[in-house]
Order: structure tokens, then sequence, then C-alpha cells
């Protein structure tokens, strides 16, 4: 009579049913070798950008995330990128990044539009939501903006026809348009949503914002599950700030994204706690969602009072991103937790922590 073998492995199997845990949902395979630790390009960047990302190297650390950081010293009055800022990026494909401040006026671009053009980072995505324990003007804010990043009036097509009179392009191509859609859509579909908004202003500008529009409705109809609609950018904001909860997914052109993004982000619990990221076919560069306050002044930086939570989950965005989503849960819950708990919230949340207080109660929160 053959005699029954229990190998290692069934015996761990066996052996883990008697400690089951029924709020853990198994929802992942892994292929083999996905647990390989993978490099991410840090840029800490400017302001508050060097406490917030420390905060995010410090908590990778506690909770032994499979990634390591290739940092680089890249700061808003740079007239350029340094080239091996982009080729760490491009090589990685994965970035996470601290603001960068943008000289107003003058010569020098901004570096936040130099990367999204060199790498092509074509979909702007930033998800606002209440925080359970966060008290807001009103409930039920889940709104994600997806925005087009590479063109629009961030074009950067300004000249000076005559002196005293200047000339700025906005620049919608059909391309671009039926790109960014497509994105918001199949986010929609791949993320249970049940809505995709456009917002545009067709009434004034009516060939760009008419092509943009019409790109929309082309990819609409191929996602007869989805509700599609759409707004005028103006009564959009009204609408924003007066009844939020109809918004659901949002696509939008460069600028009224920026201006609708935050504008979401402070109605559902300001810019310091909003993830986000910027997506591109091969790259992707994960930052606070909103820019507002992404770069803090000078009295947040001496009092070491930034808000780190916005990056923190941002990062969770990004160790999904790379299929790590184990530990994106664990630091999404931990935050979660500090933010419902109130013991540990930094000055824009009306609480007296500092960056390092926040920190190590995520860490402390992390299971």
């Amino acid at each position: 009579m053959a005699t029954r073998r229990t190998t290692p492995l069934l015996k761990h199997l066996f052996a883990s049913r008697s400690h089951f845990n029924p709020t853990r949902s198994v929802t992942y395979m892994p292929r083999p070798g996905e647990g390989t630790p993978r490099a991410v390009t840090l840029i800490p960047g400017d302001g508050v950008g060097p406490l917030v990302t420390g905060s995010v190297e410090q908590v990778m650390e506690a909770m032994h995330a499979p990634v390591y950081f290739e940092k680089f010293d890249v700061h808003g009055d740079m007239r350029t990128v340094p080239a091996e800022v982009i080729e760490s990026i491009k090589k990685n494909q994965v970035c996470l990044k601290g603001g960068l401040a943008t000289p107003m006026g003058g010569g020098v671009s901004s570096l936040n539009v130099q990367l999204r053009k060199e790498l092509d980072l074509y979909a702007s995505l930033v998800n606002c939501f209440n925080l359970p324990g966060l008290p807001t003007r009103h409930d039920s804010v889940d709104i994600v903006v997806i925005r087009e990043n590479t063109e629009g009036e961030y074009a950067g097509l300004e000249h000076e026809v005559v002196p005293g009179v200047v000339e700025s392009l906005k620049v919608i191509t059909k391309f671009c348009s039926e790109r960014i859609a497509k994105y918001a859509f199949e986010y929609a579909y791949l993320n249970n949503r049940k809505k995709v908004t456009a917002v545009h202003k067709a009434n004034i500008m009516k060939l760009a914002d008419g092509l943009f529009l019409e790109s929309c409705r082309d990819v609409a109809a191929n996602y007869p599950g989805i509700k599609y609609n759409e707004i005028i950018v103006d009564n959009c904001c009204m609408q924003l700030v007066s009844k939020p909860e109809q918004f659901d997914v949002m696509v939008t052109p460069n600028l009224y994204g920026n201006l609708v993004a935050n504008t979401a982000a402070g109605i559902a619990g300001g810019t310091g706690v909003m993830p986000g990221g910027n997506v591109g076919a091969e790259n992707a560069v994960f930052e606070q969602g909103a820019s507002a306050g992404n770069v803090g002044d000078n009295k947040v930086v001496e009092q070491k009072i930034a808000n780190p939570v916005a990056l923190l989950l941002s990062s969770a965005m990004m160790l999904r991103h790379l299929q790590f989503p184990a530990f994106a849960d664990r630091l999404e819950s931990a935050v979660k937790r500090v933010i419902q708990e109130g013991q540990h919230r930094t000055r824009d949340l009306g609480g007296t922590s500092t960056t390092q207080e926040v920190t190590d109660a995520v860490i402390a929160a992390l299971e």
C-alpha cells in the first residue's frame, strides 16, 4: 500500500489553514521573479520635497518593500533636467519625485513640463477622495481627474508679436485627445467606475475644444457600459464645490485638468493628502497629486511640518504599478489608520505634528 507523503510545501499550506485570516483575499499570483527588488529613480526636489520623500524612504525601509532608490539632486531653477536623470528614469521606468519649483516669468521653463514631454507622460491622474476621520464639507467624494499632459496651453509656444503684444498658442490634436480619452475610459472600465465626464470650453473655443469633445465622443461609443457626459469648465467648477459627489472620472485638456484637480483636492481634504501620478506607454512618475503646495514655503521647511500623506499614498500607487499589491495595501492601510485615529496630523489638517512624527506613526501602524 502506498504511503502518503506530505511535502514541505503542503505542510506549510495545511499549517496555514489553521491560521486562516478571513480578511486576507487571494487576488494576486505573481510570476516567478516578480519579487526581485526594483530600482526607482528618486528626485527629492525643492522646498518640502526632501522632507516628504525622506518620509517615503523611511516607510519603505521599515516595511522592507522590494524597491531601492537611485537619488538625483534636481532643482526647479535648472535650465534642463540633467541627462543622467532622464536616462535613469528610462532605465527604471518609474520615478518618485517631490515638487520642483517653477520660476515665475523669465526664460526658465518648467522642469515638470520638460519631464512630461521628454518621457511622453501623457496622462496625469489625481485621485480626490474623502479619508475616514478627516472632516470635510462634503461626504462621498471619490473623483479621479485624468488630464492630458503634453499639449494644450502647456505646449509652451509663446512669442512677442510686437512690443507689448504676446501670443500664446493652445495646441489640441486628435491623436492626443483620443489617447487621453481612451486612457480615461480604460481606467473607468478596469476600476469599475460608472461615468466619465469630459470637461471643456467648446462653446468659446469651438475648434480646439470641439476637437477634444469629438475625440471623447468617438471613444465613448466603444464603452456602452460606461455613462458619458460633458460639462463646460466654468460650470464644472461651480458644480464641484456645490455637489462634488456627482462626479466619478473626469477627463480634461491640460490646463483645465490642473484647475479641476486642485479644486477637487481642496474639497476632499486638501492637496496634502491627495495622491497622483503621470504615466505614459513606458514610464511613470509618481508625485503629490495636486500641484498647489507641493513645494511649500520656507516656514514649513524650517519647522519641518510638511504633510507626507499625499506622497505616501502616491508611493502606494507606485507599488501597485510595480506589481507589489500587498505592500501597497499595507502602506495605504497604515496611512488611513493614522488619519482616522487623528492623533498625528500636520498643521494643514488641523494638527501640530511634524513630518517625522507623522512618519513614525505610519511606521507604527504598519501590519
